[in-house]
C-alpha cells in the first residue's frame, strides 16, 4: 500500500485542507494544553474533564483527516467541507449572538473554516 498524492490542482487542495485537518487533530490530541492556550482557554481547578474534551474532538479531526486522506473519494470530501461549512456557521452565530471576548481569534478562526470548507467541496463539485 502506499501514500496516494493528487495530480490535480483542486484535489491536492482538497487533499491539503485533510492534512490540516489531521495536523489540528494531532495536535488537540496529544497537545491540549497547548491548543486550549491558542484559543486562550484555560482549565479551572478540579475539572480536568476539559482535556478530555479536547483529546476527543482531536481524535475526530485526526481520523476524519485521516479517512479523506486515506479513501480521497468525492464524498468523503464533501462530508469534510460540509462539516466545516456547518462549523463556521456556528461560528458566525457565536460571533453573532455571544458576547465572549476574543473576537479577533474567532475571525481568524472563522477564516480558516470558511477556507477548510471551501477547498474539499469546490473539488468535489468540479469548481477547480
Amino acid at each position: 500500500m502506499e501514500l496516494y498524492f493528487p495530480t490535480e490542482l483542486g484535489e491536492q487542495l482538497a487533499f491539503c485542507a485533510a492534512a490540516f485537518t489531521a495536523l489540528v487533530g494531532l495536535l488537540m490530541m496529544f497537545a491540549p494544553g497547548l491548543a486550549y492556550k491558542f484559543y486562550g482557554l484555560q482549565v479551572r481547578e478540579g475539572r480536568q474533564g476539559a482535556y478530555a474534551e479536547s483529546r476527543s474532538v482531536g481524535g475526530f479531526y485526526l481520523g476524519f483527516g485521516l479517512a479523506a486522506i486515506l479513501l480521497a473519494q468525492p464524498t468523503i470530501y464533501i462530508a469534510l467541507g460540509a462539516s466545516f461549512a456547518l462549523a463556521a456557521f456556528g461560528r458566525i452565530l457565536s460571533l453573532m449572538s455571544d458576547r465572549g471576548g476574543g473576537v479577533i481569534v474567532n475571525l481568524l478562526l472563522l477564516v480558516v473554516q470558511v477556507v477548510l470548507a471551501a477547498l474539499p467541496l469546490l473539488y468535489a463539485f468540479s469548481f477547480i
